[in-house]
């Protein structure tokens, strides 16, 4: 499928612009000029050889705290997406298979998540386990995880409700056996496209939360944080939040075209295995040979 995805020029571009940033998080704090957390006496200074970006109202190096910054806004979606994953596809696949308490249970479970607001309930649970990025990603990623529980329990049913699966019931095969075999070939790819969207939301939300001051203590720089410390001095400095709202929207632009392109992928590859099938019933009975009277002899 990776190579089916990356063969769209979409895929590719967007591929391109997400290595970047990954890129930016896992070597930002190696290519940081300066010391992010170090002030100067040159406080919201325009840019100059010395400091690219400028500086902030306490004489920071803006390029060097956007560089800092990646490594949490990343990790911090990523973080999002795999425990919404994990919270709600592994529920959403057993809830077809493990009976109608804990079908109706876990359905009950995920409208009520979906129910409760996002920054009100993580501003509710970092104030009450600390303020910290861990308690306001696991808060994030198990009130997205309904996305997952849909998307996975909805591919489910459509494979359980195959002929293959039944007489692979019926011939004696245990639930984990059919999952890994039948199941999750089928359910990957709407997981992998919720996964690419998830990354995204969770990256607005991360740099919402950040923009708030909720998740991370100062001084640690974030995108969110550079954005929202830009916003106090736009009289001096109005082009100082082009900067982290470029790096937002492309990192949400790369997510939302990577899980176009898979789902793009999987519609064709779906479609080519149905015709497939279709032209092998067609040839089986274009060789059957027929009688007189239009019955198989």
């Amino acid at each position: 499928m990776v190579r089916r995805v990356l063969s769209l020029v979409s895929a590719r571009i967007a591929a391109g612009v997400l290595f970047v940033i990954v890129f930016l998080a896992v070597f930002g704090k190696l290519l940081a000029p300066q010391d992010p957390l170090a002030g100067g006496p040159q406080q919201l200074a325009g840019a100059s050889w010395h400091h690219w970006l400028g500086t902030d109202y306490l004489g920071r190096d803006v390029l060097s705290r956007l560089l800092e910054g990646s490594r949490i806004s990343v990790l911090g979606s990523v973080e999002v997406a795999l425990i919404a994953l994990v919270v709600g596809a592994v529920p959403g696949i057993l809830s077809v298979y493990l009976g109608r308490a804990f079908e109706w249970l876990t359905l009950r479970v995920a409208d009520t998540l979906i129910a409760l607001p996002f920054l009100v309930f993580a501003v509710a649970v970092t104030a009450l386990l600390g303020n910290g990025i861990s308690q306001a990603m696991i808060t994030v990623g198990v009130l997205i995880s309904p996305l997952f529980y849909r998307v996975s329990r909805a591919a489910t049913l459509a494979v359980a409700r195959s002929q293959y699966v039944e007489a692979a019931l019926i011939s004696g095969a245990s639930i984990g056996w059919i999952v890994r075999r039948h199941v999750w070939v089928k359910v990957l790819p709407p997981i992998a496209v919720a996964l690419a969207q998830t990354v995204g939301i969770g990256f607005v939300v991360v740099s919402s939360l950040t923009f708030l001051g909720i998740g991370v203590q100062p001084p640690a720089p974030t995108w969110g944080g550079l954005l929202a410390s830009d916003l106090r001095y736009l009289h001096y400095q109005p082009y100082a939040p082009v900067a982290p709202i470029v790096l937002i929207m492309a990192t949400v632009w790369g997510c939302n075209q990577l899980a176009d392109a898979i789902r793009d992928v999987s519609g064709e590859a779906g479609r080519a295995l149905l015709n497939t099938r279709r032209a092998r019933v067609n040839r089986v009975a274009d060789r059957e040979p027929v009688s007189v009277e239009g019955g198989a002899r």
